[in-house]
């Protein structure tokens, strides 16, 4: 596999990292609201839990502000500031952010230990954006023990989805999908037997 960076166009050449990965937030927002005002509107399905919603919208940024600090290695009380200011940061789990982000900057180092032995590649071959959606993967599996090994998982893949490159998901689902029997394995185990 490459190793893969965030999307930006060659528009985008005179932007800082930040700023490419807020435009690049903003503009699949803004084509998601138009293919949704474009499709008929379905019949009324059931809510969400609005805590999920908090907190898929919570990962968003928790990936932009670990984005600015493994690549510009910011302090985290001025990326959390900066962070809390942009658009739409309100809609999210503020809490949950706040835990993951701020723990994964605290326990970057041993999240990357966890993380190192299942590498085919050095650090510097693998893009932040990949880099960041691992340690949310790890710290989640570790701390966050009411979120289900598969919603950590699944959520991690969409992010790299989102903000990475073209194959960038497929590597970060290999090291969480391969962390997540020794980091939750109980919760693993059951999983496997109810499909046996």
């Amino acid at each position: 596999m490459t190793a893969s960076t965030p999307k930006s166009g060659a528009e985008d050449a005179a932007l800082t990292p930040e700023q490419a990965l807020q435009q690049a937030v903003r503009q699949e927002h803004a084509a998601a609201e138009k293919a949704a005002a474009q499709q008929k509107p379905a019949a009324p399905r059931a809510r969400k839990p609005s805590s999920k919603i908090g907190r898929s919208r919570a990962r968003e940024f928790i990936v932009q502000a670990l984005y600015q600090h493994l690549v510009g290695q910011n302090d985290a009380a001025a990326i959390d500031q900066f962070t809390r200011e942009l658009t739409g940061f309100h809609k999210g789990d503020s809490a949950h952010f706040d835990a993951v982000f701020h723990g994964c900057v605290e326990q970057g180092k041993e999240l990357d230990q966890l993380i190192e032995p299942l590498l085919d590649r050095g650090w510097k071959e693998i893009s932040p954006i990949e880099h960041a959606c691992m340690w949310i993967g790890v710290y989640e599996f570790k701390f966050c023990p009411d979120v289900p090994w598969r919603v950590v998982l699944n959520e991690c893949i969409e992010l790299a989805k989102s903000f990475g490159g073209t194959d960038g998901h497929k590597y970060v689902n290999g090291v969480l999908h391969a962390l997540a029997p020794s980091l939750r394995a109980t919760e693993v185990e059951h999983d496997r037997s109810r499909k046996a």
